[in-house]
């Protein structure tokens, strides 16, 4: 059984290199098109800004990735940005001397006990993962508008010591992708090089296989729905930070952008697979989109529906690819 299940992941990986082969064309064939349409768009200037614009989603993609690999899915993450965000807000508005690292503490703080819950619901009382999610989504979105009091945090009240955390550099690079940055070379090291980050791709490649070998999947599961969460808190403190307002519908439905760029990226909705290179491209794809369809003078009406029939066109480009490569491999097996 192992050596099938050994088996199973080098033929996923093997996948998976073919279907990031063909996100990246994908990728290559729209930004020189979107080039020539605009020659602005590489600029140095706009490329910066939406790297910077993506990081956010990118760092949200990491956790809903590892949520996806165990089989799970986490609508409830726009809330719990949006909570955390507001809490650390209106912590800072009212504190405008406290560090602004103290402040991100908080958020994060905050999101970890919201992915802790969601996990708990999933794990232990065995709650389908988006009955859960959704159900906890109008719970923390609730919240958001009490501790808010309906009210929002407008710029003028946060000091700029906060805001400029969105502004910074670090040797550099903006502080926001200097972290996602940092994330990913994190998480790529937990998920490869760790025996958690193994026994996750385990329970989402196999529950029942998983159990017999002794994985505790509850614990697996409150852990990777409470990384989430934390990822979703320091997100909330950095979105806020950003465009310098915390408001009771902050990201409202951003959950499913996040959980676009991990099917883009390569992560199987059916679990145990996904990898941080699937999602960077995922993330990529997204952030050019929503760069370049301004940039081309698209009616905001149409911008929607043409990013959603190219996803639909990228995802289409995976399955083939994907379905080629299985293909391949089969007359292998037969030669």
């Amino acid at each position: 059984m192992l050596k099938r299940n050994i088996q199973n992941m080098m033929k996923a990986e093997n996948i998976s290199k073919f279907r990031e082969l063909g996100l990246l064309v994908f990728i290559i064939i729209l930004t020189v098109a979107v080039q020539i349409r605009n020659p602005r768009f590489l600029t140095v200037s706009n490329l910066t800004n939406m790297i910077t614009n993506t990081a956010i989603l990118s760092i949200l993609a990491v956790g809903m990735m590892l949520v996806i690999i165990t089989r799970g899915i986490d609508l409830s993450i726009g809330a719990t940005l949006a909570l955390s965000g507001m809490i650390s807000a209106l912590t800072v508005s009212a504190n405008p001397d406290m560090h602004p690292i103290l402040v991100i503490l908080i958020g994060i703080l905050v999101g970890t006990v919201c992915g802790l819950i969601v996990g708990v619901l999933v794990g232990k009382a065995g709650i389908l993962p988006i009955i859960a999610s959704l159900g906890m989504m109008n719970v923390f979105r609730g919240l958001t508008f009490m501790v808010s009091g309906g009210s929002w945090v407008s710029a003028h009240q946060m000091p700029d010591s906060f805001q400029s955390i969105s502004t910074s550099k670090v040797m550099g690079i903006n502080t926001l992708v200097f972290i996602a940055i940092v994330i990913y070379i994190i998480f790529y090291y937990f998920i490869n090089h760790t025996r958690t980050g193994r026994q996750i791709y385990a329970v989402g490649s196999n529950p029942d296989s998983a159990k017999i070998s002794g994985i505790n999947i509850d614990k697996i599961l409150i852990m990777v729905y409470g990384i989430m969460g934390s990822l979703a808190g320091l997100s909330g403190v950095l979105w806020v930070s950003k465009f310098a307002s915390a408001q009771g519908d902050t990201a409202m439905g951003y959950e499913l952008n996040v959980i676009a760029a991990c099917v883009l990226g390569g992560v199987s909705i059916a679990g145990g697979s996904g990898k941080i290179s699937g999602i960077i491209l995922g993330s990529l794809l997204l952030g050019i989109l929503h760069n370049a369809l301004p940039l081309l003078l698209i009616s905001p009406f149409w911008q929607q529906a043409i990013q959603g029939f190219i996803i639909l066109g990228a995802v289409l480009i995976n399955v083939l690819v994907k379905r080629n490569a299985e293909r391949k491999n089969l007359v292998r097996r037969n030669i």
